[in-house]
C-alpha cells in the first residue's frame, strides 16, 4: 500500500482519513482550517502541525477505530492552547514567570520571526520560553515577550524552573559492543530541555562528573534525553548505539525534536553523529571523527 510522502508511517488513504477528522474537528468547533499536507491553518493566520498527531494516531494500538477520539482531543488541547497567551493578561506577574520554561522545537525559516529570539543552543533547533499551564503548553513569541521583562533575567528563571521539572524514569542502557548511555524520560514537555543544564543533571543522575572531554547528548523528542560521559574507549560505539537511538526515538514519537547526536563541551552543542530514519546508517560530522579518532588511540 502506498505510503503517505508527509506522514511515510501511514498509508495514503490513513493520513486522507487523518486530515479528513482533523479539518471536520475544527469545523465541529466553528473554526474553518485549509489543510495541507503537515499542517493546518485557521483563517486568522494560526498554524498548527499534524506530525505529533499523526504519531499518535499510528502508535495507538486500539487502531483507526479510535482516530476520531484522538483527533477530537489533540484538537481540543489546540483550541485551548489559541488562548494560551492570553495568559500573560490574565494572571499576575510572578505567577507567569512561575510558569516559564525553556523548550526546544524544530528550527525552520518560517518560524525565525516568531521564535529566533532564543539564544543559540543545539543544532537544528530553537530556544524558545514557554509557559506551562494547567492543560497545555503555550508557546511565547517575541511580540508576546516584549513587554513582559529583560531577556536575560526571563530566560534564568526559565532556566531556574527547568531544573524542577519531573522525571518519570531513568534507565541505563548497556550494550555488548562496550556502549553504554543514560536516559532520562518523563511526561513533562521539557524533559529534553534539560539538556540546557546537562552538566547538572549528569552529577545528579550519574556516578559519572562531567569531564573536560564533554558529554554526548541525544535529544529525540520533548519527553526523552540520553547523554554518555565521554571518557575513555567506549565513546566510539556508545556514539554509534546513541545515532542509532536518536535516529528511532525522532521516527516513532509526537514531539520529534533531532535524529542527531551532540556533543555538549562548556555549555556549547556540536553535532557529532546522525542516522538515517531506521537507524541503519551512522554518519559522523568531522568532530565525531575526530572525536572517536581520539579516543580508539593506543
Amino acid at each position: 500500500m502506498p505510503r503517505d510522502r508527509e506522514f511515510p508511517q501511514l498509508s495514503e488513504t490513513e493520513a486522507a482519513r487523518l486530515r479528513v477528522l482533523v479539518r471536520d474537528a475544527f469545523a465541529e468547533r466553528g473554526i474553518e482550517v485549509t489543510v495541507e499536507p503537515g499542517r493546518v491553518t485557521t483563517g486568522t493566520g494560526w498554524q498548527f502541525g499534524l506530525t505529533n498527531l499523526a504519531a499518535v494516531c499510528h502508535h495507538d494500538s486500539r487502531g483507526p477505530r479510535r482516530w476520531p477520539a484522538l483527533v477530537d482531543t489533540h484538537v481540543d488541547r489546540v483550541v485551548r492552547a489559541l488562548d494560551g497567551p492570553q495568559a500573560l493578561k490574565a494572571l499576575p506577574h510572578e505567577q507567569v514567570l512561575a510558569r516559564l520554561h525553556p523548550r526546544f522545537i524544530p528550527g525552520g525559516p518560517r518560524l525565525l520571526k516568531a521564535f529566533g529570539y532564543g539564544p543559540p543552543s543545539v543544532p537544528g533547533l530553537l530556544e524558545v520560553l514557554a509557559l506551562d499551564l494547567p492543560e497545555t503548553v503555550a508557546m511565547l513569541t517575541a511580540e508576546d515577550l516584549a513587554g513582559l521583562g529583560d531577556p536575560t533575567a526571563l530566560r534564568e528563571r526559565a532556566l531556574r524552573n527547568l531544573r524542577a521539572v519531573r522525571l518519570d524514569r531513568h534507565e541505563r542502557v548497556r550494550h555488548e559492543s562496550g556502549a553504554r548511555f543514560d536516559v532520562l524520560m518523563g511526561g513533562s514537555y521539557f524533559v529534553a530541555s534539560l539538556a540546557l543544564v546537562l552538566d547538572e543533571v549528569v552529577r545528579r543522575h550519574s556516578k559519572d562528573a562531567p569531564t573536560p572531554d564533554g558529554i554526548l547528548v541525544a535529544l529525540p523528542h520533548r519527553h526523552q534525553l540520553a547523554y554518555h560521559v565521554v571518557r575513555d574507549g567506549d565513546v566510539a560505539p556508545s556514539l554509534n548505539l546513541m545515532a542509532r537511538f536518536a535516529a528511532v526515538g525522532h521516527e516513532a514519537s509526537p514531539g520529534a525534536l533531532s535524529p542527531s547526536v551532540f556533543r555538549w563541551h562548556e555549555g556549547e552543542f556540536t553535532e557529532v553523529a546522525t542516522s538515517d530514519d531506521a537507524g541503519e546508517h551512522v554518519r559522523l560530522t568531522e568532530e565525531g571523527i575526530a572525536l572517536t579518532a581520539r579516543f580508539s588511540r593506543g
